[in-house]
């Protein structure tokens, strides 16, 4: 396989490879260190790419493996989450700041959540991939794919409601 075959095959899933890596691992420069030593292992395995039926699922497998392995090795314990998600210039400096406050807080409460629940939260509402398709790059039963979903969005949601409600009886 050229280089630019390669390209063209990975030019689509790169920035959700990132977007991934970035959740686990909460920092910009791990995640492109991540996204960019999970490319050259394809690289390394470009003559077996074209085996796989999706290789969109197979990369992000492996950039999760990737993270979980370097999350586990606690090179990664000093990093702190950065989320500049939302860009707008027509919104005032107060709202800007009450959604970074949002953004900040969803980063926080989505950390605290187990690992599987974290990955998966991020596959299906952030990057917006099917049941199935996480079902593959999880190596998990859709129906428990389903139940862990679930109840990421019941810790996130009480958590939110928790802040919200602080005070209030």
């Amino acid at each position: 396989m050229k280089e630019r075959t390669f390209l063209n095959i990975l030019d689509p899933v790169k920035d959700k490879m990132y977007r991934l890596a970035l959740r686990l691992l909460t920092s910009r420069e791990a995640a492109e260190d991540a996204t960019q030593e999970v490319i050259l292992k394809l690289w390394n395995r470009k003559d077996k790419i074209n085996h796989y039926a999706n290789i969109e699922a197979f990369a992000m497998t492996v950039t999760k493996n990737y993270c979980l392995d370097q999350l586990k090795l606690k090179q990664n314990n000093n990093l702190r989450i950065v989320h500049q998600n939302y860009e707008s210039n027509s919104i005032s400096l107060q709202s800007e700041i009450e959604v970074n406050d949002e953004m900040e807080w969803l980063g926080r409460i989505v950390a605290t959540l187990p690992e599987q629940q974290k990955l998966i939260f991020q596959l299906r509402d952030i990057e917006q991939y099917d049941y199935n398709e996480i079902a593959k790059i999880m190596n998990m039963e859709q129906t428990a794919i389903r139940v862990a979903l679930s109840r990421a969005r019941k810790a996130i949601r009480e958590n939110l409601i928790k802040k919200h409600n602080y005070g209030i009886k």
